[in-house]
């Protein structure tokens, strides 16, 4: 069963997930993990990307701002200015970081990208 409707823009997030990201050589850099979206606006702010290791084994996560993504269907997937290197050097991640501030300021800076909220 189709899950998006060819005359919306409108996509289920089980469609999102596992989605290729590119950057702008046309390289994949990873895949989208999962979605995080706001509770209270019902907006995605992060796609939580995933990439490096060996049939699934030692890959990391790492989120980048729904910003930083365009969705390509030429390429079917995501594309993105962020370099891999850029998603290796972003600021550190922990499972606290979603409730500190500073911390999502430092990541957007770190890509560019203007703030969601």
């Amino acid at each position: 069963m189709e899950r998006a409707h060819p005359d919306h823009d409108l996509i289920s997030s089980e469609q999102v997930e596992g989605t290729d990201v590119f950057d702008r050589k046309g390289e994949k850099v990873g895949k989208i993990d999962h979605l995080m979206i706001d509770k209270k606006t019902g907006h995605v702010t992060y796609a939580v990307m995933s990439f490096g290791g060996f049939m699934g084994l030692g890959h990391n996560h790492y989120p980048l701002p729904w910003s930083a993504l365009s969705y390509d269907t030429g390429i079917e997937g995501y594309r993105t200015a962020v370099s891999e290197k850029q998603l290796r050097d972003a600021p550190e991640f922990t499972d606290d970081a979603w409730r500190n501030r500073d911390w999502e300021a430092r990541l957007h800076d770190h890509y560019g990208v203007p703030y969601y909220w």
